[in-house]
């Protein structure tokens, strides 16, 4: 990996003394103390790597999740809560969601490539315009056999692109009932067009 940010030091501090406790530094971190950071990073940097890599399978890129984790760590060290568990397991909990986010990330742009370079598939135009007609009067049929909220909610969210809070602010209805009326009305939608769940 890259120079760590601070210069290296003993995990265990002067001669005799106890190693540092990581939820101890993570407080004095939270509160701007670089020192600290240098030991957290000092402490966690090996872990951190060596559990991106296990995801990724790539060391440069382990190495850019490993550098992007501590860079969190030193800007959300306040986030940490002992009560909720350990700080090494809170940390590599972060690093394991950075890591499966970069494959995710990664295999997202291969399949967008691949459907990119396939060939377009041969059809018969008249044929599908024809299917893309009924296809909106069956979703036209099945809209009007919605209540009046369901049907206004679900066309602001989906065909106007609001939020749903922003679909509860329009409408002026609670946002939890806005997302149970949207709920029931495309689980409505889903049965009439015999969509299978």
């Amino acid at each position: 990996m890259n120079e760590p940010v601070a210069g290296p030091r003993s995990p265990t501090g002067p001669a005799g003394a106890h190693p540092p406790d990581l939820a101890e530094l993570l407080g004095r971190v939270a509160r701007g103390d670089q020192d600290a950071f240098g030991q957290v990073y000092d402490l966690l940097s090996g872990p951190v790597y060596g559990l991106a890599l296990r995801v990724v399978r790539d060391p440069a890129q382990a190495e850019e999740i490993a550098q992007d984790v501590l860079v969190e760590l030193w800007r959300k060290a306040s986030h940490y809560h002992p009560e909720r568990g350990s700080a090494t397991s809170w940390a590599l909990t972060v690093a394991h969601r950075r890591a499966v986010d970069r494959v995710r990330s990664s295999q997202a742009g291969r399949d967008r490539e691949e459907r990119t370079a396939a060939p377009a598939p041969a059809y018969d135009q008249v044929a599908e315009e024809v299917g893309t007609r009924l296809e909106h009067q069956q979703v036209r049929r099945c809209m009007r056999g919605l209540t009046e909220t369901q049907r206004e909610s679900i066309t602001l969210a989906y065909y106007g692109g609001y939020t749903y809070r922003e679909v509860s602010e329009l409408l002026g209805v609670g946002l939890a009932a806005v997302k149970t009326r949207m709920r029931d009305g495309l689980i409505r939608l889903r049965d009439c067009l015999g969509v299978q769940p």
